[in-house]
């Protein structure tokens, strides 16, 4: 069985797995995550929203997460997972030393890991998508992107509507291609769980953040190449 085929395969098992309800760990952890939402101060909620929104302009309307990426037309599938594989090794690493350093300082400098983690996920996801060969510089496909991203952290209630836009994104009419940033900041806001919380912290944090940052950086990247492996193949 050649490549592609494979990770074809194993792009549909994943597919699949995300119509399965989460388990019951997860979701008694999704209850106890929303109860200690409503106990963060209202300032980070506040960073957090503003965050997202810059992000999502940023990403539609600018070059901020844009940087060369050496890409040679003549590389295989398998040569352009190689180096999305390498790359989310390399971005792993920086979200890790990111987050502790940022978990060193308790509260206040916690907050600021949330703004940096986002831009350094988008930096990764704008890289892989250059060396998969999607024309980042075009409105749809930096709308792709964003929905990649609210695939790799969204709840079980979002993620059949969000899998299924995906999955049909090149039938799907351009004026249907629209972010609903009100759904990412929810979803992703969310996604602070326990583990965050606890980056705030002082001097503990920097253990949490340096574990927390390096696991989202996984669940991105690999709803990243199995997002890819499903459009191009």
């Amino acid at each position: 069985m050649g490549y592609e085929q494979r990770v074809k395969k194993e792009a549909l098992r994943w597919s699949k797995s995300l119509d399965k309800r989460s388990t019951i760990l997860h979701r008694t952890s999704k209850q106890f995550q929303t109860k200690i939402n409503k106990k963060i101060p209202d300032r980070i909620h506040s960073i957090v929203t503003e965050s997202i929104r810059t992000m999502i302009k940023a990403a539609m309307t600018s070059s901020e997460y844009i940087r060369p990426v050496e890409v040679d037309p003549k590389w295989s599938f398998q040569e352009r997972e190689e180096k999305v594989k390498q790359l989310l090794k390399d971005y792993k690493w920086t979200a890790s030393i990111e987050g502790a350093g940022t978990g060193v300082g308790g509260l206040w400098l916690g907050m600021v890991d949330f703004p940096l983690l986002l831009s350094i996920k988008m930096k990764f996801l704008f890289d892989a998508a250059q060396i998969y060969g999607l024309n980042i510089h075009s409105y749809e496909e930096r709308a792709y992107l964003l929905h990649v991203f609210m695939l790799a952290y969204s709840s079980d209630a979002a993620r059949g509507e969000i899998k299924e836009r995906l999955i049909h994104w090149d039938e799907t009419p351009i004026d249907q291609k629209h972010v609903d940033w009100q759904t990412l900041q929810v979803e992703y806001r969310d996604t602070l769980d326990f583990m965050k919380i606890l980056q705030l912290v002082p001097g503990f944090g920097a253990v949490v953040g340096y574990v927390a940052n390096r696991r989202l950086l996984e669940q991105l990247g690999e709803t990243t190449i199995q997002s890819c492996r499903l459009r191009l193949i």
